[in-house]
């Protein structure tokens, strides 16, 4: 991979010979996002194959849309775009996605979540667990950086139930970090030595 970035100075060179069609830049393109991709599929899709499947088809989006790339803003931002759609495309063909309807919604302050802060092992399996609706609406608002409205056009639903969901996911989590704390207080070695980035997504989460 790296003899292959090498041969591109910057990213628009790379991009530039994408558009030609020269198979040593798509592959070069693919290798340095696909990993960092997937990742992204995965938090999405619980079963590794549909991520994969998600990502596979994202690629082969990115590459027969790319001259729509005008770029005004972040490549890897364009393509991260591409991918939650496909993963979202995914969840609704297989009718996995249940959004519980926002009546009653007892709703909490906004906050937000680094993108760093989800490579910590315990909160992304913590993630993984919450329900499909929960998780889907909490990854695009604070990982993604999507507004409830643009949550709700692009799954169809109302802001007040993306806001519901957002609001019972943060719940479920924090439920889970209580569990995890009362845990380290009994481990010596967790209690003093947690993860940074828990650490950190404990302070937002409280």
């Amino acid at each position: 991979m790296l003899k292959l970035l090498k041969l591109y100075k910057n990213e628009t060179d790379l991009i530039a010979d994408c558009l030609k069609g020269k198979r040593h830049a798509q592959e070069a393109l693919y290798k340095k996002y696909s990993s960092k991709m997937l990742a992204i599929c995965v938090r999405y899709l619980s079963d590794r194959t549909e991520a994969e499947d998600a990502m596979t088809n994202g690629f082969v989006r990115v590459f027969t849309q790319l001259e729509n790339f005008r770029q005004e803003g972040s490549f890897e931002g364009w393509i991260r775009r591409i991918m939650v759609n496909e993963a979202l495309a995914i969840l609704r063909k297989k009718s996995k996605m249940y959004l519980e309807p926002a009546e009653n919604a007892d709703y909490h302050n906004d906050y937000q979540i680094e993108e760093k802060h989800l490579e910590a092992e315990e909160l992304l399996a913590m993630v993984q667990k919450l329900p499909t609706g929960y998780r889907t609406v909490f990854n695009l608002y604070a990982i993604e950086g999507y507004s409830h409205k643009e949550i709700a056009e692009t799954l169809g639903i109302s802001e007040s139930t993306s806001k519901s969901q957002l609001n019972r996911a943060r719940n479920m989590l924090k439920n889970e970090l209580a569990k995890m704390d009362r845990h380290w207080q009994t481990d010596t070695n967790k209690a003093t030595n947690p993860s940074q980035e828990l650490k950190l997504v404990t302070q937002i989460l409280i």
